[in-house]
């Protein structure tokens, strides 16, 4: 009788009320899915909240599309998942693992860009 030792998919902790599920099935893919460890990580020893807390957010609260933890979790994941620059960070926001990352995966202003996914 053959033992059967690998799942057909992982399931993460869920964002805005939706599962996050690794599977190899095709879908939303990326090559960074690694990044879901390192999200798991920062949750259990808070190192992004620790981060972002040590500035002041001086903009105007109504203008804000992303929190200061937001903006230090994308730039701290970035830099793990090899990303060292800024620029690259043009292309990732279309990324589904950097939203799940970043616990955001609508836009919270009517007037924000949004992804050609988001858009269908």
């Amino acid at each position: 009788m053959p033992t059967e030792c690998n799942p057909d998919s992982y399931d993460f902790a869920r964002v805005e009320r939706r599962s996050v599920v690794a599977a190899f099935d095709g879908g939303a893919i990326t090559t960074d899915a690694g990044g879901l460890l390192l999200g798991a990580t920062d949750r259990a020893i808070g190192l992004v909240d620790r981060f972002a807390g040590c500035f002041q957010d001086v903009r105007a609260a109504e203008l804000i599309e992303h929190e200061v933890k937001t903006l230090v979790g994308q730039r701290v994941f970035g830099i793990a998942l090899g990303y060292e620059d800024l620029n690259d960070h043009d292309t990732l926001r279309h990324d589904p693992v950097m939203a799940v990352l970043a616990g955001k995966l609508q836009a919270r202003r009517q007037d924000a860009p949004r992804s050609p996914a988001s858009r269908r």
